[in-house]
């Protein structure tokens, strides 16, 4: 039983000098690990991935961009309140939220709370040439967050440059170090353009504007898709059993083009990264629920595991998908928790970083490995590849 798993078995010893504290000058020259359907295991560096790339692959990657969702402001006694937004509440679209130019809300992790009871915070700021007096005002809560409205005093700029210049890229707390101004580019792939993630798709740092021509070269499409990943993404497993473990809820978006195509593609998908892996999947399990008379605004975190899983062909599934939707972009939350005892439906590959022990992330590449995760890190640890966001990659191939 899935829910059965013990966290201690996936668990490994990381010394904190093979954490990457920064990424390689050029990102394209860090490691490459990869994995054969059949356990090989080979190194190369990531500059090589087009010609590693099966001949019959369609890669499909993240296009989320990671805003400044840290913010800062100082009580007017000095107190110092941390607010690091993670979702918007009102209005609920992420793009439309970032377009306001007269207020909005976000559900945001308050850091110093007791020191914040009441009232509201404010913060002088230059956005372009304008003068901008930003407040925060705290509303309620909702579990071990609160929703915060935000303010200000002109309607010349939006929502989305207000955050530009007041907040900073929320890197990882595992990084163990202060955000630089470095960040703010070394933090984002080369093809991010929607914004919204609180934390970045990290398997796409890698990748270089001459990576991606050289696989367009080999005559491999690329897809991209939007997940907005949270704040979820760095919280360890705490649980012994993963059935206790809550998994966040995560927006995603896909265009109808790209399901169409998923539907009928006889192309290897190649997912960059565990968030396009949960997208992916998560299209398919919606689908099974979409021809199931069930909702598909949300994917529950254990559907996948239903005894009443329906089991679908890709095909029917994306089919029944596309009938619950008008327009071009199908937009869901996800809250799926791959592990083993999973069976992947639409991704046969991935391009992914090493994770942190005890993490979902881990899970999920142990459940796409057949559960040989341990043998592919400890060849990791011993050739001294880089772990977790700014370090070394890996391609793990199925059949």
């Amino acid at each position: 039983m899935v829910k059965n798993l013990k966290i201690d078995d996936f668990d490994y010893d990381l010394p904190d000098e093979r954490i990457a504290k920064h990424p390689l000058a050029l990102r394209d020259q860090c490691k490459l690990l990869v994995r054969q359907p059949d356990g090989a295991i080979s190194d190369h560096i990531f500059a090589e991935l087009p010609e590693l790339l099966p001949p019959d692959s369609m890669l499909v990657y993240n296009n989320t961009r990671v805003i400044n969702a840290r913010l800062r402001f100082h009580k007017p006694e000095g107190a110092l309140i941390e607010i690091f937004c993670l979702e918007p509440v009102a209005p609920r679209d992420y793009a439309v939220n970032f377009a306001q130019t007269a207020g909005c809300s976000w559900l945001c992790f308050v850091g110093n709370s007791k020191k914040w009871k009441q009232g509201t915070l404010t913060l002088e700021l230059t956005v372009g040439d304008k003068l901008v007096h930003f407040g925060a005002t705290r509303e309620g809560r909702e579990g071990n967050a609160s929703i915060v409205s935000f303010s200000w005093d002109t309607d010349e700029v939006s929502f989305a440059e207000i955050i530009e210049a007041a907040g900073e890229i929320p890197i990882p707390p595992y990084l163990n170090r202060g955000t630089e101004a470095s960040d703010s580019t070394d933090y984002q792939t080369v093809y991010s353009h929607i914004d919204g993630s609180v934390a970045a798709p990290t398997a796409g740092l890698h990748f270089t504007d001459s990576v991606l021509h050289a696989i367009s070269e080999r005559g491999i499409p690329r897809r991209e898709l939007t997940l907005h990943v949270g704040a979820g993404t760095f919280q360890p497993v705490k649980d012994n059993e993963i059935g206790e473990h809550k998994m966040h809820s995560e927006f995603i978006a896909v265009s109808r083009r790209l399901i169409e195509e998923l539907a009928d593609t006889p192309r290897r998908v190649i997912a960059v990264g565990t968030t396009s892996v949960r997208t992916l999947e998560s299209l398919y399990h919606l689908g099974c629920r979409a021809a199931s008379g069930l909702p598909v605004d949300e994917l529950p975190q254990w559907y996948p595991y239903d005894p009443d899983h329906p089991q679908l062909s890709v095909h029917d599934a994306l089919t029944a998908l596309l009938d619950t939707f008008e327009g071009d972009t199908f937009m869901a939350s996800t809250r799926v928790i791959i592990a083993p005892g999973y069976t992947y439906r639409i991704v046969r590959g991935m391009v992914t970083n090493f994770h942190q022990p005890r993490s979902t992330l881990l899970l999920l590449v142990s459940a796409f490995t057949g559960g040989d995760w341990l043998p592919m890190y400890r060849h990791a640890l011993d050739s001294d590849y880089r772990f977790l966001s700014y370090g070394d990659a890996c391609l793990l191939l199925s059949d």
